[in-house]
């Protein structure tokens, strides 16, 4: 018989919640200081109480959006630095960003390559022996996988199933238990673990993978990224082949959904090393291409297929 948790979830909650604004309250508090400002200067720029920005530096205070936007402007801050979660962030690092979003557009991918180029990032020869394939699911991530860990030798690692194996449960209990953030957070712990117990590797991982920055710098920095995309129609066609009928529901909100997700999704899935379209091709086609992609050479393929 599974625990019943949902007692425990109202106190939970309340006490992150309490804990939380105190956070809140103390950074406000710490800001004005740093700015040399009083209470009620802070107030009269921010438009608010001076009542109210005493709840609110008190951790009483459960302020709207709009009020804590206008905290922040006072402040000379974008909001998300005044509510994040945790601790701040060390000045090196506020300075790091800083001087990040002053370089031009273009140039922020270069910036990021040079900087784990020299801080300890794996060299080129050991990204090249952890293949990581990106992508929505029914893009023909397991499948190509699985075909080129094969022939390569090497393991072929499904995320999923490696977070399944170390929670003890399915994906989707672990969502409806405990959430979007503790699935994130033991998927970047599996990728962690494989990382450290496979030399080598290739591994299909979830298409929301890249949603989560961090995980997504330790892949691109840790394995030669392979985004694999399909057309959205064969996007869908391929999900129910798998045995999942739900998209049939409502298959023209589910298509709209589908193609939403993609283009939300392109900016992120576009960071990999390489891209493939498997729409219109044979598995056999598809894998041809990719071990052009990972530059494997001819003449270790044509000895495997002997």
């Amino acid at each position: 018989m599974k625990p019943d948790r949902t007692k425990a979830t109202p106190a939970k909650f309340s006490g992150d919640t309490d804990s939380y604004l105190n956070l809140l309250g103390e950074r406000v508090r710490m800001l004005r200081h740093q700015r040399g400002m009083t209470r009620k200067a802070l107030a009269q720029h921010a438009k608010v109480s001076e009542r109210y920005l005493a709840q609110l530096e008190a951790g009483l205070g459960n302020i709207s959006i709009v009020l804590l936007r206008r905290v922040a402007r006072a402040l000379g801050l974008r909001v998300a630095q005044l509510v994040h979660d945790g601790a701040d962030p060390p000045l090196d690092m506020v300075l790091l960003t800083q001087f990040l979003e002053r370089l031009p557009a273009d140039m922020l991918g270069e910036a990021r390559k040079l900087v784990a180029e020299h801080f300890s990032s794996p060299s080129e020869d050991v990204r090249r022996k952890r293949i990581a394939l990106i992508g929505l699911r029914g893009g023909g991530k397991s499948t190509l996988g699985a075909l080129l860990a094969d022939r390569l030798d090497i393991p072929f690692i499904e995320l999923d199933r490696e977070i399944e194996r170390r929670s003890g449960a399915p994906l989707s209990e672990i969502f409806d238990m405990f959430g979007q953030e503790t699935f994130r957070r033991a998927e970047r712990d599996a990728l962690d673990e494989v990382l450290h117990r496979h030399p080598a590797f290739v591994i299909a991982t979830s298409g929301s993978i890249v949603t989560e920055p961090g995980t997504l710098e330790l892949l691109l920095s840790s394995c030669f990224t392979v985004w694999v995309r399909a057309e959205p129609q064969e996007h869908m066609k391929r999900v129910m082949a798998q045995g999942d009928m739900r998209p049939m529901a409502n298959s023209m909100r589910a298509m709209e959904d589908l193609i939403s997700i993609l283009k939300s999704r392109e900016p992120l899935y576009s960071k990999a090393d390489a891209a493939l379209t498997t729409t219109g091709k044979t598995p056999e086609q598809n894998l041809a291409d990719l071990l052009r992609l990972v530059a494997i050479p001819d003449s270790r393929i044509s000895r495997r297929s002997a």
